[in-house]
């Protein structure tokens, strides 16, 4: 089922020989401008034409009654509401030690610098509704938002025909569980351009953050600096750095729980051994047959975005899945978190056989909105950093300015801004 690439005995660089899926965002931003420039000249009349036509929902109001968010947590399934508030207290514990706090330094007597670290006002949440509802990534995208400090937060999720015309009921209720009201029954590249430019029933939002597909991914291109955003979000990936101690039955099902999220999702298991790969290949096929989803995850498992890379030993392993970059990166080897704590590259680690990725989608703690397409290398995962910004104050007396003047005024010649050291020496005049 899995395609195999051996790589034992090569010392070529692996990133371009790494199953990875292909995405082309580009011709996805020219396909959906004419979207996103509707919006921003006709408003809420455009969201509703573009909510016709690619959701099948006619929209009276875009907002969701407040009644109809409390309806939804007042009908929620009692173990659901129960999973959903345990997982929102342990990302609350988690998200609580990333709070920063401001830091004064005296760089000399009479002058400092502070870095004041200040919240964005206010947030666009984008929760997906197409193969699957999320209403886990309400939780992962509220909560370091709320302990960040953002005063004003607002979720846009699309409309469902079996609810209504409503988001769905248990992304309402998780909302009302963490205290959101401002929700929006609007999706795709028309969601992201109402949250960034406006409409009458929707104040601008200063940043938008969550996953979405690729019109989302390339609507929140398209409008970069206009709002910021947290990052581009390609299709979900799995990679497992494993060796003879990995159980089988856990690769397989840990390779099947992220090819059940869509068609392009990468599962990719890295090992020096081949007995591996091939009982990883036995429970393949037994277990996929078993599951709900059977179509869409053998299309993922059997795309060329998956597969099965051989190496010749953990070291070798060690400087793929680096190379690779994983969304979520589990290590079931002999001593794993010892291999974990010497990774570099990965949006999120998970060691040994006892922290499958799934935990990770709902209760450690952890954030699972997390960079894909190789972007760990350079990206973090959502977190309260991802909505604070550090700005620096300057505070220096006289006697501290006038130390350093003539410094300023020499580097000011030197890149011929003379009228930035003249600034300062009008002071002393």
């Amino acid at each position: 089922m899995l395609n195999r690439i051996d790589l034992r005995g090569s010392a070529t660089d692996p990133r371009g020989l790494l199953p990875r899926a292909q995405l082309d965002v580009s011709v996805a931003v020219d396909k959906i401008r004419p979207v996103v420039e509707a919006v921003r000249e006709h408003g809420a009349a455009a969201v509703r034409e573009a909510t016709e036509r690619f959701d099948g929902v006619t929209l009276g109001a875009l907002r969701v009654p407040a009644e109809a968010i409390a309806a939804a947590v007042e009908a929620l399934d009692a173990d659901v509401r129960a999973a959903l508030t345990e997982a929102i207290a342990r990302t609350r514990k988690v998200h609580a030690d990333q709070r920063r706090a401001d830091v004064t330094t005296q760089v000399v007597p009479g002058g400092t610098v502070t870095e004041r670290w200040v919240p964005v006002a206010r947030v666009g949440l984008y929760v997906p509704g197409g193969l699957a509802m999320y209403p886990s990534t309400v939780v992962m995208n509220v909560v370091p938002a709320q302990v960040a400090g953002v005063g004003s937060l607002v979720v846009a999720s699309p409309p469902q025909v079996d609810n209504g015309g409503l988001p769905d009921a248990r992304v309402l209720a998780a909302c009302a569980l963490l205290g959101v009201d401002e929700v929006y029954a609007v999706g795709g590249a028309q969601a992201i351009a109402m949250l960034a430019y406006g409409v009458d029933e929707c104040d601008p939002v200063d940043m938008i953050t969550g996953p979405g597909n690729i019109w989302v991914t390339a609507a929140k291109r398209l409008l970069r600096g206009v709002v910021g955003i947290d990052a581009e979000a390609g299709p979900t990936e799995i990679a497992i750095l494993a060796d003879d101690t990995a159980d089988p039955v856990h690769v397989a099902a840990d390779l099947i729980s992220q090819a059940e999220h869509d068609p392009l999702a990468a599962s990719v298991l890295v090992t020096p051994s081949e007995a591996l790969v091939e009982a990883v290949e036995r429970e393949l096929t037994r277990q996929v047959v078993a599951t709900k989803h059977a179509g869409r995850i053998t299309e993922a498992l059997t795309g060329p975005q998956s597969g099965a890379v051989l190496v010749d030993d953990l070291e070798a392993g060690l400087r793929v899945v680096d190379a690779y970059a994983a969304e979520h990166l589990e290590i079931q080897t002999e001593n794993a978190r010892e291999w974990a704590l010497r990774v570099r590259n990965a949006g999120a680690i998970f060691v040994g056989a006892y922290s499958p990725v799934s935990l990770g989608d709902y209760c450690a703690g952890s954030n699972h909105v997390l960079p894909t397409g190789g972007c760990a290398r350079h990206s973090s995962g959502l977190s309260v950093q991802s909505f604070l910004r550090g700005i620096h104050i300057v505070d220096y007396d006289e006697a501290a300015l006038r130390d350093v003047a003539g410094h300023v005024v020499t580097l000011a010649n030197v890149e011929d801004l003379p009228a930035h050291g003249q600034a300062v020496e009008a002071r002393f005049k």
